[in-house]
């Protein structure tokens, strides 16, 4: 055992010096073993002959590196002379440096990772990434582990959301150039993004937290009325009101068109009302589809959604539902238009579809922050423009967003760009449209 590092040398001899070499090297390891910082020298040890040409190998023992240093500047110098300096052509020599290689060893007496079993080299293992410790030590680390990357202005989430927003395609050239520790991963910003933005946009503070908020008139008048309580001015106002808005949306609802496809409601407030289609036919099309969508299916799922506004809700929940899975089959499209698109750019696939990936990654955090904004607006009691004015300024900026994003990804010039971008953005339009018709079709099937 050493305080410091191995020297170690490995010479091959040619035959006709190989005797000579033995005794020069017996006397070399006795000389060198009075060298200063020279803690021992192992003996030398015999391997197997290369091209007719005898093999040696020993190791010496250094108290610090800078005795070892020491030490190589003399044998450089030749004031100490090596293998080299003694036999020159003769000798084949090759050298390497030797350190122990101490264990980490964790708070509790880990050496070794618990997650993949690599050996330590410190806190983090260098092989999967995790921390050495393997204990929660208080409740303040759990919530650190938990949401670490939201609070470190340091960490990759913050690195990665600031390129998105304000440098259009820095994530994707970036991370095709190779750079890419230093971002979150593309799918995974797509994932969160994505789900953070339904989450924020289909909360209602109203329902959610109702305790928070002081009742609204108009509801409690319509409960005093269900009460029983009639005869207030204000219930019968509310009242009246309702049934005007009431009968105003069956007007919006009928249709008075019988050729086509149209859905005619029948009712009033005294019997059950029923949908009845005009002239619908579907004769034409695949078995599959006049499964699912006959006429008495259709009709029976319109008189269960269009005919009570709590269906008409729950259809057009259902409709959102469909939407984020909607939005995610709509990336892969959309690379294959810009595959399309730029054929000679020498990108594979998958290298579009990052690019689109970045893209409605960037298009949920700017829908986020606009209902953030506007939900702090309304929260505060703020006029009505200030929460309109991000609304309007982010309707433009997303455009020049997705415009000067082609233009750092793919390099081209601004008239070839601009062309592609408005084929791009036609694109865009009836992918959407096809992508709220399925959204429809599968709403309606489910209703």
């Amino acid at each position: 055992m050493s305080s410091g590092p191995l020297y170690e040398k490995t010479v091959y001899v040619a035959p006709e010096s190989a005797d000579d070499f033995a005794e020069w090297l017996d006397q070399h390891l006795a000389d060198a073993r009075t060298v200063a910082g020279v803690e021992s020298i192992g003996s030398a040890e015999t391997r197997a002959a290369i091209d007719g040409r005898p093999g040696f190998t020993w190791r010496y023992a250094f108290e610090s590196d800078e005795a070892l240093d020491v030490f190589l500047e003399r044998e450089a110098n030749e004031s100490y002379p090596g293998p080299r300096q003694a036999f020159g052509d003769a000798v084949d020599v090759s050298d390497r440096v030797l350190r122990e290689d101490r264990a980490y060893v964790s708070d509790d007496g880990q050496t070794n990772c618990l997650n993949c079993g690599a050996r330590l080299r410190g806190q983090y293992c260098g092989s999967c990434g995790q921390r050495a410790r393997s204990r929660l030590i208080s409740l303040w680390e759990l919530l650190r582990d938990a949401f670490g990357d939201l609070f470190e202005l340091d960490s990759r989430l913050w690195r990665t959301v600031t390129p998105l927003l304000i440098r259009p395609g820095m994530l994707t050239a970036d991370y095709l150039a190779g750079r890419r520790a230093r971002y979150m991963p593309p799918f995974r910003m797509y994932l969160v993004l994505s789900l953070v933005f339904f989450v924020i946009a289909f909360f209602n503070p109203r329902e959610e937290l109702a305790l928070l908020y002081a009742p609204d008139q108009a509801e409690e008048a319509a409960r005093e009325e269900t009460d029983g309580n009639a005869g207030d001015d204000e219930t019968g106002e509310a009242l009246a009101a309702a049934d005007e808005e009431e009968e105003e949306e069956e007007e919006e609802e009928e249709e008075d068109d019988d050729d086509g496809f149209n859905i005619q409601v029948n009712g009033d407030d005294d019997e059950e009302g029923s949908c009845e289609l005009g002239d619908y036919d579907v004769s034409d099309m695949p078995e599959w589809f006049r499964v699912r969508f006959s006429r008495d299916r259709i009709e029976a799922a319109c008189t269960r959604t269009f005919i009570s506004p709590e269906g008409r809700q729950e259809f057009a929940g259902k409709m959102l539902d469909n939407i984020p899975l909607g939005l995610f089959i709509l990336l892969p499209l959309m690379a294959l238009v810009q595959a399309f698109l730029y054929p000679l750019s020498r990108r594979y696939y998958v290298e579009h579809l990052l690019f689109f990936v970045h893209f409605h990654a960037f298009f949920f955090l700017m829908l986020t922050l606009q209902v953030l904004w506007a939900r702090t607006v309304d929260v505060f009691g703020g006029p009505t423009p200030l929460a309109v004015l991000p609304i309007v300024a982010t309707s433009f900026y997303i455009p020049i967003y997705l415009f000067k994003a082609m233009r750092r990804v793919y390099g081209q010039g601004w008239f070839l760009t601009f062309l592609k971008y408005l084929l791009l953005l036609i694109a865009y339009l009836f992918g959407f449209g096809f992508m709220m018709f399925i959204a429809f079709l599968f709403a309606l099937a489910g209703s």
